[in-house]
Order: C-alpha cells, then sequence, then structure tokens
C-alpha cells in the first residue's frame, strides 16, 4: 500500500529548502547548471576543454548500484542505465567515456580532488549540493519509498518512521529524509546492504528511490518485502561537475538535449525500467 508524504513533514521540509535555497543562491549560480567557486576566487573555465584535449569524459560512479552503474553477475564491463546515459553524452562530445569505481561516501571528495571530471550516480539536486558543485539538467525523475518487510504494520507514512531505524547511506538525501522523519539511522555503504539488513530484521526500513526497488524486485525474491509509503515529490538525478565546472555542464546540457529529442534517453530507460524514467 502506498501512502502519500504527511503534510507537516512536506510543510517543514519547504521551509527548510527555501532557506537553503535562499543560501545558495547568495553563493551565485545559474539554473540548470549551477557553478561554486571552492575560494572564492575567479579562475578560468577550462573544464570542458580538458576534456576535449584528454579525449576523455572520467565518470566517478560506484559500479555496484543496480540497476544505475554495475557488473553483470559481479565481473564483466561496468553497465547500466547511468553508464549508457555517459556513454551516449560522451558521443555527442565526441570523446570517450572512462568510469573509476568508487564507494558513494568518497564519491564527492573525488570530484573535488580533480580524480574524474564528473559523477554519475543517480545524484540528486539538493539546495546544499548546488551551493558546492555544478549540476547538469536531470536525465532521471522518480520518487522515494519506505521499503519494510512485508509483515510489518508499524510504518505506514513518514510520519511513523520516527524512532524506528533505517538503513541508510548517510551522504545519501534518504538519509536527510530519514532523520527529518524522526528516524534512528544505521549507516551502511548502499542498497544492497541496507535492503539486506531489512530483509535480515536488523533494521526496520530503508529509504531509498522506487526504480531501485523495482529493478530489485524484477531480479530478486522480493516477496517478503513491500513499500510502506511513497514520497509525493519527484527527485531528480543529474551529473555533478566540480565548483566552477560551468563551460562543460553547459556542453553535457547540449548533448542531454539532443539525446531527448532522439530518443535516446527514452530508449535507455525503457531497457532498464520498461519505462521512460528521463522526464
Amino acid at each position: 500500500m502506498k501512502l502519500k508524504f504527511s503534510s507537516a513533514l512536506v510543510a517543514g521540509a519547504i521551509v527548510t529548502l527555501a532557506a537553503l535555497s535562499l543560501t545558495a543562491c547568495a553563493a551565485g549560480g545559474t539554473a540548470g547548471s549551477t557553478a561554486g567557486s571552492t575560494n572564492g576566487a575567479s579562475t578560468a573555465d577550462d573544464s570542458l576543454t580538458k576534456v576535449q584535449k584528454a579525449g576523455t569524459l572520467t565518470v566517478g560512479t560506484e559500479g555496484t548500484y543496480r540497476p544505475f552503474s554495475f557488473h553483470e553477475n559481479g565481473s564483466g564491463d561496468i553497465t547500466g542505465y547511468d553508464v549508457d546515459v555517459v556513454k551516449a553524452v560522451a558521443a555527442k562530445l565526441g570523446v570517450s567515456a572512462t568510469f573509476q569505481e568508487t564507494q558513494w561516501d568518497g564519491i564527492f571528495a573525488g570530484l573535488e580532488a580533480g580524480r574524474f571530471d564528473a559523477i554519475a550516480n543517480q545524484v540528486s539536486i539538493t539546495p546544499e549540493r548546488t551551493a558546492k558543485y555544478v549540476f547538469s539538467t536531470p536525465y532521471t525523475y522518480s520518487t522515494g519509498v519506505i521499503v519494510v518487510k512485508a509483515d510489518n504494520t508499524s510504518i505506514t507514512s513518514f510520519d511513523s518512521l520516527s524512532g524506528k531505524t533505517t538503513a541508510q547511506s548517510l551522504t545519501s538525501n534518504w538519509n536527510t529524509l530519514a532523520t527529518q522523519s524522526g528516524a534512528n539511522v544505521q549507516a551502511v555503504e548502499g542498497w544492497a546492504q541496507s535492503v539486506a539488513l531489512v530483509e535480515q530484521g536488523r533494521v526496520d526500513a530503508t529509504i531509498n528511490d522506487n526504480l531501485t526497488f523495482l529493478d530489485y524486485k524484477k531480479n530478486n525474491d522480493a516477496s517478503g518485502l513491500k513499500v510502506a509509503a511513497t514520497t509525493t515529490d519527484k527527485s531528480e538525478s543529474a551529473l555533478a561537475f566540480a565548483g566552477g565546472s560551468t563551460a562543460l555542464a553547459t556542453a553535457v546540457d547540449a548533448a542531454l538535449a539532443d539525446l531527448a529529442a532522439d530518443g535516446t534517453l527514452t530508449s535507455i530507460s525503457e531497457k532498464y525500467f520498461g519505462a521512460d524514467v528521463s522526464k
């Protein structure tokens, strides 16, 4: 049974996000691709030129986040929805795509250190992130869901998470939502670990992207799990770039627009989800 996000929590979230958005705007930026400076100094933006000269768009991704970034049967070349989108974007830019696999909790540090040009790992656009990083236009839209054991009757809404234990990656937006809902959070590295803890009864629930849960159901026996509640708002996921990388982000935006117009994004979406999740 899917229940709606509580009006009280939504109202609180709107106030919080509005305040954070004002902070982000004060730091500067543009719609679609928000630029930030890490030291307040103005520097030349050579982000696109560097990629073109290298002939490669290097992208940080987990490699363990099915169906977005993973290895089939744990081996072979990296594949997934985000991987296919990046490869298509790179082709539009006239370069190849290279992937550096990194655990989620260290992925933004890797971006800031210059280990890769962008992150493609279903990164949700949030006010906190837009204050530090540059984002492309979104290429995925989805809702969040609370996943619990099938026999759980105590969790029926986000409000009812108060005092319960959820398994979340500490740097994800789902962790923020769990905390705002009053849950006690047990830190995990990603979805696979969190859903295992729910199935084992070691935590009460996990909050994650509905697309991740649908893919899990398609490839595993999920009869012991159910969705207890879903958010009314949709999240928007995009490629993330280091602060100041507006030139590269603008070029990627143009590539994504072309891929949407020619049906490539729709085709990739249907390949992994059976529906168009790119709009």
